[in-house]
């Protein structure tokens, strides 16, 4: 690809050159197949070419593509609005559509500033986020992620940095605890005490560390936790929940696994568009809905593609298809079956650790071993996800393994057994 005309990021394998995608399998030009078990970019939550959303997108498509804003009724757009509060059971919320969970991110961080200053708080304009967490490729939304290789030069970071070590094993820097436990969310509350209570609008967070860090989940408690911190001092919290939503996690919302946690704020992108177009959504909770329909400030302008009837077409599918296949229940935690096929490759000598929830999972390797690992997959025909540089040094590799919510029990078995074969080729390799 040296020769390309695209520009885009290395890869440690060249790319597959494929013929069509259905289903979980992608299909290669010389015959082959092989399970995306990293659903993408760990966006194509319904496997490819679903054929309700196909036929949705294209019955959409015959009717209107684009609907001006305030010219043209948004039927469509309204639908999904009040389809997706109900999936997240959220009613009462507010919802704006974007058209990537960059852009949502940016809204939300709009809407807390809004809130605050409907409040008469117009000091509050910081927003805090954690050392590990990414929020998006913006200017504005790298100057607040902390992933240290995904870091902006400091010239570059717009005067912005995280503020707070996130409660996961190894991160939480200076910890009197010998693991981390609720009270890792005192780390919020000092940051906030530290900028100044009346400066900071929201607290912006992952619920669920995604691919910077590899799936680390929360202690029981601290998401309820840091709620309270930024309640009792004013502040807003958002849940960036652009991977972690609409089941990924095994529940509708990555932060369902936490009691009493409930964002003011949720945005949501990849399992809303499971990859078929470019669609995000930012959610917000009544009171602050009521905040920013009052306050004499106008809500922020939306981009042109932001919100077409095509993109809602497609967002609607989707939820049907969620809806169908359980992802959308709220009353247990769906992906035991991939979680059991991580678990089992945890004591390989070329892992160093699994973990995750749902079908959200990852797999910490032996320093080294990463780009090996992920041609031994792809021999079994496995797509896995590769993260890197997670420790508070710039080092760290590993796996996301994180397939569709409806793969088959055959889909599931066959990344198991491929999953520990390629791992065994692994470490028989790094023993030579």
């Amino acid at each position: 690809m040296s020769d390309s005309v695209l520009l885009s990021a290395r890869q440690p394998l060249p790319p597959i050159d494929y013929s069509h995608a259905a289903g979980a399998w992608i299909h290669t030009a010389e015959g082959d197949s092989l399970l995306d078990a990293a659903s993408g970019l760990v966006c194509v939550n319904i496997g490819h070419a679903h054929p309700h959303v196909v036929e949705q997108i294209t019955r959409q498509a015959r009717t209107a593509t684009f609907a001006s804003p305030g010219v043209l009724l948004p039927a469509v757009q309204e639908e999904l609005a009040g389809r997706l509060t109900e999936a997240v059971n959220r009613p009462g919320d507010g919802v704006s559509l974007a058209c990537s969970g960059t852009s949502a991110v940016e809204l939300a961080i709009s809407y807390a500033r809004l809130i605050q200053r409907s409040r008469g708080q117009d000091g509050r304009h910081h927003i805090l986020t954690a050392r590990l967490g990414y929020h998006g490729n913006s200017a504005l939304t790298l100057g607040l992620s902390g992933h240290r290789r995904r870091r902006p030069h400091p010239d570059d970071a717009l005067g912005l940095a995280p503020a707070f070590d996130p409660p996961y094993p190894g991160h939480h820097r200076d910890c009197p605890h010998d693991r981390c436990r609720a009270s890792c969310a005192d780390a919020v509350a000092e940051a906030i005490d530290r900028r100044g209570p009346e400066s900071v609008a929201a607290v912006l967070i992952e619920p669920v560390n995604g691919t910077t860090g590899g799936a680390y989940t929360p202690p029981p408690g601290y998401l309820a936790a840091l709620r309270r911190a930024c309640h009792e001092r004013g502040v807003l919290v958002i849940h960036d929940e652009v991977l972690t939503g609409l089941g990924r996690t095994g529940l509708p919302l990555g932060a369902d696994h936490c009691t009493d946690a409930a964002a003011d704020i949720v945005v949501l992108s990849k399992g809303l568009s499971a990859g078929y177009l470019p669609l995000a959504a930012v959610l917000v909770n009544p009171e602050g809905v009521a905040r920013l329909r009052s306050g004499p400030r106008p809500l922020p302008l939306m981009g042109t593609m932001s919100a077409t009837p095509l993109q809602a077409a497609a967002g609607l599918a989707v939820l049907d298809v969620l809806g169908e296949i359980g992802a959308l229940d709220s009353t247990r935690v769906r992906g035991g079956d991939v979680a059991a096929a991580v678990r089992a490759v945890a004591a390989l000598p070329v892992v160093k650790e699994t973990r995750g929830v749902g079908y959200f999972h990852a797999v910490e390797l032996a320093p080294g071993t990463q780009a090996a690992a992920l041609a031994a997959a792809r021999d079994e025909r496995l797509l896995l996800y590769p993260f890197n540089g997670f420790h508070a040094d710039g080092t760290g590799e590993g796996l996301i393994v994180a397939p569709p919510l409806n793969s088959t029990p055959s889909e599931v078995e066959f990344l198991a057994q491929g999953l520990r074969r390629a791992l065994e080729r692994t470490a028989a390799r790094s023993e030579d």
